[in-house]
């Protein structure tokens, strides 16, 4: 397939997350035939607690300020993970807890949408700071109640993860030190704290599984000039942390993918050849979150945007919002965009990339193995049983019998390391995945379904927040909220 330069014509754009993702809803709106006001219930922020408190650094006290947005409470608790950030504002806050009521409601995952954060460095800011601020900010959502296992449930989103979490279900379970269900306040733990296998990964594998099923459609990949499937495909992946690293992993790994650009904070590398993804790893853990200076074959770029316009098959930013823009889409030289990122292409970028016959795969369904697995997390700390337990050990000896019986029947013996996969019960991280996978699978299908039922919708970001926001509506006409 030729790609084009298209022609941008001069125009303003907004680069503000929350009417970004208001102008998002707009666009999907119109293909759905419910009143305005239903629409208007749906669309807005219900409530935002904004607050300053204080935490002593260095022996002086210094005022840092949180939030926590409850976008929709058409289904309870609410979900969506806290941020840390220098830059992060009440906008974005706003923003992010919109996207995850639309992307809870997409992936049929029965959360409200919320979102959390706090205007801090994460990377420079010292452990013991980081556990005194987490602790505080924790115990204002308590005191507020917008935290707990039936009401709002946090996870860890830029800036937090595991060790987070934990501070903050400590925390929750030391003022309700007598509620049952107190773990499930926060998912995201580590494992022995209540966590899930799999959580960890679980962003980047749900990228993986929107690529591939995107990939799988021949008709799709005809119309993109690729080949169907994921296999030798070249990626350039925006972002390495927890959600670009696993996804980079996985592609190669299991989809037989070549990554050949790694875009970072302070650069981003190319190698046409591909680069080995877990020594990228290895080394940036090792030289202070940096991938600069990796070596082994690699040309460095002086800014980590340049990895989006690297020449690649797929493209998976997977850094912040507002990457791809009218200043630069342009010049993107992908065929598919799998956003791993909250919100990383503007919608006039949508546009022009739409022009030149991208396909992109969008946020509110690429990067939803998140809160699918923080589902999966809930619901474990709620039924208080780890999933697997009861049928693991029946699954492996049953298997085992039927081989043992086909082996008498044939007269042949089946191979060591084949008994052992084939013979294999299903263990919690074997049932998490398979369920991820089943998650995505269905999703992208409703997606399809909804471009087959209405020819006007054109792209897959629209034809996904038109499924999100009709599960919505009819939650709330179901409720006679909405005669």
């Amino acid at each position: 397939m030729v790609v084009e330069t298209v022609a941008v014509p001069p125009q303003r754009e907004d680069l503000n997350f929350n009417r970004i993702v208001n102008d998002l809803f707009d666009r999907a709106a119109r293909h759905l035939p419910y009143e305005p006001g239903l629409l208007q219930q749906i669309k807005v922020c219900n409530n935002i607690y904004c607050f300053h408190f204080p935490v002593k650094v260095d022996g002086k006290m210094r005022i840092f300020q949180g939030w926590r947005a409850e976008h929709s409470h058409h289904r309870k608790p609410l979900k969506g993970g806290i941020r840390y950030s220098e830059h992060v504002d009440e906008d974005e806050v706003k923003a992010l807890a919109a996207l995850m009521t639309y992307k809870c409601a997409l992936v049929n995952v029965p959360f409200g949408g919320s979102k959390g954060a706090v205007k801090v460095d994460a990377r420079t800011t010292p452990v013991e700071v980081l556990e005194r601020i987490t602790r505080r900010y924790a115990f204002e959502l308590v005191h507020k109640g917008f935290i707990g296992p039936g009401t709002n449930v946090p996870a860890p989103d830029m800036g937090t993860g595991e060790r987070e979490m934990a501070w903050i279900a400590d925390t929750y379970a030391a003022i309700h030190h007598d509620e049952l269900n107190a773990m499930a306040c926060v998912t995201g733990k580590p494992v022995t704290q209540g966590g899930i296998a799999g959580r960890r990964e679980a962003t980047g594998r749900g990228v993986y599984y929107a690529a591939r099923e995107a990939l799988a459609d021949e008709g799709t990949c005809r119309q993109l000039g690729l080949s169907p499937g994921l296999q030798g495909k070249r990626v350039a992946v925006q972002g390495f942390g927890n959600v670009g690293y696993h996804a980079a992993s996985i592609l190669v790994a299991e989809g037989r993918a070549k990554v050949v650009a790694v875009g970072e904070w302070n650069g981003a590398l190319v190698n046409p050849e591909g680069i080995d993804v877990e020594a990228l790893d290895a080394w940036r853990r090792s030289n202070k979150g940096s991938i600069l200076g990796f070596g082994h074959g690699c040309r460095e770029l002086s800014r980590g945007t340049d990895v989006l316009e690297v020449e690649c098959d797929v493209l998976v930013p997977a850094a912040l919002e507002n990457q791809i823009t009218t200043a630069n889409a342009a010049r993107v030289r992908a065929k598919v965009i799998v956003e791993g990122a909250n919100g990383p292409t503007t919608p006039l970028a949508d546009d022009i990339l739409a022009a030149k016959g991208v396909l992109i795969v969008p946020d509110i369904y690429a990067n939803a193995g998140g809160v699918t697995v923080s589902y999966f997390e809930w619901t474990k700390n709620i039924s208080h049983m780890r999933f697997g337990r009861l049928s693991q050990r029946f699954e492996t000896s049953r298997e085992q019998r039927q081989l043992d019986l086909l082996e008498q029947v044939s007269g042949l013996r089946i191979p060591v390391e084949r008994r052992d996969e084939l013979s294999h019960g299903a263990s919690e991280l074997d049932l998490v995945r398979s369920g991820l996978e089943a998650t995505m699978v269905e999703a992208l299908s409703e997606m399809r379904e909804a471009q087959r039922a209405d020819p006007t919708i054109k792209d897959l970001r629209t034809a996904a927040y038109v499924v999100a926001i009709r599960k919505v509506a009819q939650s709330y006409l179901e409720l006679g909220v909405f005669p």
